[in-house]
């Protein structure tokens, strides 16, 4: 097997091993429906609305308020 005849600089090395931190983030807009901010062509994570239109239903959270409301309510 051929063997390198003279090593390699340290900016070489480097350089190579550097190219993985020019990635970017993606870019992010908003959504239309809820303002929340979301991926290009993907469904919205908070809302699941897309293009105007729903996607994905989401389950809403009860809120502490509305658990104490229900609790309080007299059972027949």
């Amino acid at each position: 097997m051929p063997n390198p005849k003279r090593k390699h600089t340290p900016h070489r090395r480097d350089s190579r091993r550097s190219a993985n931190s020019k990635l970017t983030a993606p870019n992010a807009g908003k959504c239309s429906h809820c303002g929340a901010p979301k991926q290009p062509h993907k469904v919205c994570p908070e809302c699941g609305f897309y293009n105007g239109k729903l996607i994905v239903a989401r389950k809403v959270k009860k809120t502490a308020a509305a658990q104490e409301a229900q609790q309080e309510a007299p059972k027949k």
